[in-house]
């Protein structure tokens, strides 16, 4: 049986709790578990946290990464991380042949504003940060505040307080697809 495989990308000051939880949950459930970084080394989180905080992680740069490898993305929140790593075409144009191959993506709250760049919100149930309502309505999603909301393949959620439930819908929704 092949591995399963996770990617999660984030940058500088993500918001701990948002890496922390799926990290270690993905390798919880048997994936192997690889970290984008947009400055291509490890970092802190907002709350002080090395980031990839197991010394063993691997981490990548978005050059080294490509869709057929991978069978989740997670995209966890940090507005001041999600702004800078937003500004990254590859890691912009990566999430949308994601979601264009149909995989499973988990985003987090401000993590929103990559999949507004990637332009994969348009007319389907996306959650996010309260501060992102208007972004996400004006980039054609339908805004929905539940602890996770589910459209075809990108599963969201507006807070790390529904972390849980969010990363059961992500699981849900992946091994419903195999």
């Amino acid at each position: 049986m092949p591995k399963k495989k996770a990617l999660i990308i984030t940058g500088n000051l993500v918001q701990d709790h948002e890496f922390i939880y799926p990290f270690y949950r993905l390798l919880e459930d048997g994936f192997e578990v690889d970290t984008c970084i947009n400055e291509g080394k490890e970092v802190m989180g907002i709350l002080g946290t090395k980031i990839p905080p197991n010394k063993d992680a691997k981490i990548k740069l978005i050059d080294d990464c490509m869709v057929e490898d991978y069978d989740i993305l997670i995209i966890p929140g940090g507005v001041k991380s999600m702004e800078k790593v937003r500004q990254n075409k590859k890691i912009i144009e990566f999430i949308s042949k994601f979601d264009k191959a149909d995989k499973t993506i988990g985003c987090i709250c401000s993590g929103a504003q990559l999949l507004i760049s990637a332009k994969v919100v348009n007319n389907r149930k996306i959650s996010g940060y309260y501060s992102m309502i208007d972004d996400l309505i004006n980039a054609g999603a339908k805004y929905e505040d539940k602890p996770s909301v589910i459209d075809k393949n990108i599963i969201t959620t507006a807070h790390y307080k529904d972390l849980g439930p969010w990363m059961g819908s992500v699981l849900k929704v992946f091994y419903s697809k195999k």
